[in-house]
C-alpha cells in the first residue's frame, strides 16, 4: 500500500492535508496535487462533467444544504480533460470514472449505469460510469430519491452504496485516487472497506465536510467490513 505518511511529511503543492484514518485528504488544485504523487492503483472519481455550463451562465449550481456550486463553467470546460488525462496517468489508465462518457477515453465494453429509479423529472434517469476494466455492463439500481436519507451535501453527490459497488470491481486496488472529491462519498467507501484513497477538492468547504464524514467513519467504523451490493446485468449494448 502508498506510504501515506511520506507524501504528507514531504508537502506538496496544496492548502491543507490530513491523514484520517487510511485515507489522505488534500486541499488544492488536482493538477498541482498529482504532479507530485506517486503511482497509485485506480482512478474512482465523478468528475463535474459540464455541470458549470448547464446550470446557468454563473456556473452556480443552486443551493444544496446551504452550499452553492462555484466550480464555475470555464474552470468546468477547461480543467477536467486534462486533470482526468493526469488522473489515469497516475493510475497506469486503471479506474472508474462516471461521465466518463463525455471524455474521449479509450473504448471500454465495462460500462457501469446508475438506474435512478426516478419518473417524471427533468434530468437524467441514469449515469453511466466507464470502466477500464475488461466487465460486461452492470447496473446499480438506487432511488436518487434515497440520497436525502444519507444527508446530501454537494449538488452531484453519489450515493455511498454505489461508491462502495464500484470499488467492488477493483477487488486488488488497495490505494484510490480520487482528483474531483466533492464531499468526499469515495473516501468514506474506502474507508468503510478498508482501502486507502488520496482524496483531492479544490473548495475549502467540501474539503473539510470531506474530513468529518470520514472522521465519523473512524470514530464509528462497520461492525463488519460490508460486502459491496451484488452487480446486476445490464441491458446495455455499448
Amino acid at each position: 500500500m502508498t506510504d501515506l505518511q511520506a507524501i504528507l511529511d514531504k508537502g506538496g503543492p496544496w492548502e491543507q492535508a490530513r491523514i484520517i484514518g487510511g485515507q489522505l485528504l488534500i486541499q488544492g488544485d488536482c493538477l498541482e496535487v498529482m504532479a507530485v504523487l506517486p503511482k497509485v492503483d485506480a482512478v474512482v472519481t465523478d468528475p463535474p462533467y459540464g455541470i458549470g455550463e448547464k446550470w446557468d451562465k454563473q456556473g452556480r449550481f443552486g443551493s444544496c444544504g446551504g452550499r452553492l456550486w462555484t466550480g464555475g463553467a470555464g474552470w468546468d470546460a477547461k480543467t477536467n480533460p486534462d486533470a482526468l488525462d493526469g488522473a489515469l496517468n497516475v493510475a497506469g489508465g486503471r479506474g472508474i470514472v462516471w461521465g466518463g462518457n463525455y471524455y474521449d477515453l479509450p473504448p471500454s465494453r465495462g460500462y457501469l449505469v446508475w438506474d435512478k429509479m426516478q419518473t417524471g423529472f427533468s434530468l437524467a434517469d441514469s449515469e453511466l460510469a466507464w470502466c477500464s476494466d475488461p466487465i460486461t455492463p452492470k447496473t446499480f439500481r438506487y432511488a436518487r430519491a434515497q440520497l436525502a436519507s444519507e444527508g446530501k451535501i454537494h449538488p452531484t453527490q453519489k450515493p455511498l452504496s454505489l461508491m462502495e459497488w464500484c470499488l467492488g470491481f477493483l477487488p486488488d486496488a488497495r490505494t484510490i485516487l480520487d482528483p474531483f472529491a466533492g464531499s468526499g462519498t469515495t473516501a468514506v467507501a474506502c474507508q468503510r472497506l478498508g482501502r486507502q484513497s488520496i482524496s483531492i477538492e479544490l473548495d475549502a468547504d467540501y474539503w473539510a465536510i470531506m474530513c468529518k464524514r470520514v472522521q465519523e467513519v473512524v470514530d464509528r467504523p462497520p461492525l463488519f467490513t460490508p460486502a459491496p451490493p451484488k452487480p446486476t446485468q445490464g441491458a446495455m449494448d455499448l
